[in-house]
């Protein structure tokens, strides 16, 4: 099934009121205030107002899982500022339901498992440095994100980075490659690498030494029994990797455990977190 993106976007010109050759010297106000309060006036009660109670209704009925993305010209704003400031607070609300699902999630967590959690990961690892700024003055100390290559271009996922806007807040980027090998190779019979072993994995993770310091596998709890059945060989697979991977001398984090509490991300994710070392530059 493919993805549907709904992108909306929110502008009102300046309108530029008649101007004779007779104004000019007398008259240096060139736009039409009144008709732009007007039609703003109209299009807030017909459009602006009552198309942002629903989407805030829709995000709320759906828990998040209906998302909108915006693009409001910046003269659309000053025109909001002016005229109508119930407007422009009602897109605010939009922004401030997120902040509010956060929090709720925040707290089921410490009600649930005595934690608070520190990572942030939002829905299928959608980003962007602005987020991470939120997420940051939050006070999260991580974000989750995808490694893609036409943003990291001759860059590695296999570092930590400072979201490019924030302070300390680091990136965890995913190595996809890694990741998808057993969430979604791993009983592919038409792969040059099936049947995968844990001791083949380990060694494709100790490649990644000296071009990298962390290791980030992000997948599906589910991927364990769920996506890839019990007789794929999954659970043995899962029960000889850790000693695997620590053959080589490659640590599984346990520290981050204590600093950064991800447990989102222990409910829904698998995340196998390996050798964290240094920030790297911002992304």
């Amino acid at each position: 099934m493919p993805s549907v993106c709904f992108y909306f976007q929110v502008h009102q010109p300046f309108r530029i009121k008649r101007y004779s050759f007779f104004d000019i010297g007398r008259d240096h106000f060139y736009e039409d205030d009144e008709k732009n309060r007007l039609i703003l006036d109209k299009v807030s009660e017909k459009c602006y107002l009552k198309t942002n109670r629903k989407m805030l209704e829709l995000i709320t009925r759906h828990k998040g899982k209906f998302r909108i993305s915006y693009s409001i010209s910046g003269v659309a704003i000053e025109q909001f500022e002016k005229h109508r400031p119930d407007v422009l607070q009602s897109f605010v609300d939009l922004k401030k339901e997120f902040k509010r699902q956060v929090e709720m999630h925040k707290a089921k967590i410490k009600q649930h498992f005595n934690q608070v959690p520190k990572v942030f990961r939002n829905t299928e690892l959608i980003y962007n440095n602005e987020i991470a700024s939120v997420v940051e003055k939050m006070g999260y100390k991580a974000i989750l994100c995808e490694g893609v290559d036409r943003y990291l271009g001759e860059r590695t996922p296999n570092f930590l980075y400072q979201p490019a806007g924030t302070l300390k807040i680091k990136s965890f980027l995913k190595n996809y490659r890694l990741s998808d090998d057993i969430a979604f190779r791993f009983s592919d019979r038409n792969w040059a690498e099936w049947p995968l072993q844990a001791d083949t994995f380990a060694s494709w993770v100790h490649k990644v030494a000296g071009n990298g310091e962390v290791v980030n596998l992000f997948m599906d709890y589910e991927t364990f029994g769920e996506h890839q059945w019990e007789e794929t060989g999954i659970f043995e697979f899962l029960d000889h990797l850790p000693a695997e991977i620590m053959k080589h001398k490659i640590l599984i984090l346990k520290r981050f455990q204590k600093r950064l509490i991800c447990i989102r991300c222990v409910i829904f994710m698998m995340y196998l977190i390996i050798l964290v070392g240094r920030m790297r530059n911002a992304i």
